[in-house]
């Protein structure tokens, strides 16, 4: 898997994330480990819920956007997380992306909270071939 990290001096009152990926698929589901990593330790989360997502948009920044935004709605529309997710993005505009997603329910009793990500902001999004091979991306998350 791919790695990330906050970038604390980018946004006082938000989340700011790099992540850097071999392939698109790797980042896409690096973003969704990150995501769940800002909202609680994945460790404390039973993966005891499966999900199908498919999305589209015309270009790679707007659909890390979009699916960050639906790993957000599921949280607050089911108080889920899925911080295991198998991506594939494709495409050259519009990109599709297809995964299924691994997680579980936010429990009080045995899930450790950290953030509670609002939503993801437009500021410095980006997702791009990264010097040397690979991609990364950088996205703000509103906490």
């Amino acid at each position: 898997m791919g790695g990330y990290r906050v970038l604390e001096e980018v946004a006082l009152a938000d989340c700011a994330l790099e992540i850097e990926a071999a392939d698109l698929n790797d980042l896409f589901a690096t973003a969704a480990r990150a995501l769940a990593e800002v909202m609680v330790d994945p460790d404390t989360v039973e993966l005891v819920a499966e999900h199908a997502v498919t999305l589209e948009a015309p270009t790679r920044d707007l659909l890390l956007f979009d699916w960050l935004g639906e790993l957000i709605f599921l949280k607050d529309r089911d108080g889920m997380v899925f911080p295991v997710a198998d991506v594939l993005v494709e495409g050259d505009g519009p990109f599709r992306l297809a995964a299924r997603i691994r997680g579980g329910r936010i429990d009080p009793a045995r899930t450790e909270r950290r953030a509670d990500p609002k939503a993801v902001t437009f500021h410095q999004l980006a997702v791009e071939p990264a010097p040397g091979g690979g991609w990364r991306a950088r996205v703000v998350i509103d906490i």
